[in-house]
């Protein structure tokens, strides 16, 4: 889950806003908002009946979870017009998983294809709306300036993968541009390292049309965009491709450290740049 990353330039968070004003549609996004909204609204209300029906058994509403999410994320990223590629086996769950982060967006791209809870900032909780529904489908919340919540944290992971669910790291701890991989936060690692448990490795990557902005400003989400308007400016435009590769050999290592190492190895193999370094600060 995203949090608001380091500072972006003045210029670019301008480009992305005039370049969405300029080429992008005020009437689609007016269209689109709306129905996400509804959409996610009433899925809530599906989920909550299916829950319901489900009580007593935690294996029928773990299934329920998964499918509902699936469903849900499908239809949000229909509505964005998101176009999704997968590359490679998305592992079944359970399983332990990291990846690159770009943008909110892609919690959804992974929903759509994994059966999974996602470990996100305490902050993230606070959400208006956003927070409540992460929290209702079972988000592993952490406080990273506590070293003592990062014990609670692993004995969640414990519990999540212990019931049959996907756990989603994204070890950057905050959304880049997608000029590079930020360094990583090997903690919550500790939990997959302990138990020699095998790390899924995923690369995400988002791509939009030559007559809309670069998907580094449109899609990514970053420095002091704010949520609002990035989320409107990206409903604006016709659509985008979203990829993601899961990677063909999961890691092991007995240590932390060592295990982030290797994990960030694989995916900086894979890693297709959104946007060189340079272009980012001219």
């Amino acid at each position: 889950m995203t949090a608001l990353p380091s500072t972006v330039p003045a210029h670019a968070a301008a480009q992305a806003d005039s370049g969405a004003t300029d080429r992008g549609t005020a009437l689609r996004a007016a269209m689109r908002i709306p129905l996400i909204v509804i959409w996610s609204g009433l899925s809530y209300l599906v989920w909550l009946a299916g829950r319901t029906l489900t009580t007593g058994s935690a294996d029928q509403q773990l299934r329920w979870r998964h499918r509902f999410l699936r469903g849900w994320s499908r239809g949000v990223a229909r509505l964005f017009g998101m176009r999704i590629a997968i590359k490679g086996q998305p592992p079944t769950a359970p399983f332990f998983l990291v990846s690159n982060h770009l943008s909110y967006m892609d919690i959804i791209l992974l929903y759509t294809c994994l059966d999974c809870v996602f470990i996100a900032k305490q902050d993230m909780r606070r959400w208006p709306a956003i927070g409540f529904l992460a929290h209702a489908m079972s988000t592993i919340w952490v406080n990273r300036e506590s070293r003592r919540d990062a014990v609670r944290v692993l004995h969640e992971i414990d519990r999540a993968v212990g019931s049959g669910d996907g756990v989603v790291l994204f070890p950057e701890g905050t959304t880049s541009a997608g000029d590079g991989l930020l360094p990583w936060k090997a903690a919550l690692l500790d939990w997959a390292a302990r138990r020699e448990y095998p790390v899924h490795c995923a690369v995400i990557h988002y791509r939009t049309g030559s007559d809309y902005p670069p998907a580094h400003l449109a899609v990514s989400w970053w420095g002091d965009m704010p949520f609002g308007p990035h989320a409107i400016a990206l409903a604006r435009l016709s659509g985008f491709d979203a990829e993601v590769a899961f990677l063909p050999s999961p890691v092991r290592a007995v240590e932390r450290t060592a295990l982030a190492e290797l994990a960030r190895e694989q995916i900086l193999g894979h890693f297709v740049p959104m946007v060189t370094p340079e272009r980012l600060t001219s």
